[in-house]
């Protein structure tokens, strides 16, 4: 059973950063290709970031290119998601992801989630 952990959400002002981070259970990090997802109020689910398992390439959503760094650490099994610049539109809770589905970028393709960080963004 793959099971996942958020952590590193809070209050911060624009311009600031925040690093979340995601527990992995054994060998997860490096079966499966894992990814960052967020859901605002009201709003639907939407792809962040991307890392694959095969060859380490990372793949991001347009809005948060130049601002955000996803990384994993096979050895400990976690995954991150360093965020900068951070703005007010990017509240949400932010979820962690795993597929074993290649290059995937949509919810339906990722089979184990987290529960989600909440991170705020004041202006």
């Amino acid at each position: 059973q793959v099971r996942l952990d958020e952590s590193g959400g809070g209050l911060v002002q624009a311009g600031a950063s925040l690093r979340l981070s995601c527990a992995a259970s054994e060998d997860t990090v490096s079966n499966y290709d894992v990814g960052w997802f967020r859901q605002a109020p009201r709003k639907e689910r939407e792809f962040v970031a991307r890392s694959s398992r095969k060859d380490g390439s990372s793949y991001y959503a347009d809005f948060v290119k130049g601002r955000f760094t996803i990384s994993r650490d096979n050895a400990k099994n976690m995954v991150y998601l360093q965020m900068n610049s951070l703005k007010p539109e990017d509240t949400a809770v932010y979820f962690c992801a795993a597929t074993i589905v290649t290059f995937a970028t949509t919810p339906g393709n990722f089979h184990y989630w987290g529960q989600g960080t909440q991170v705020t963004v004041s202006s």
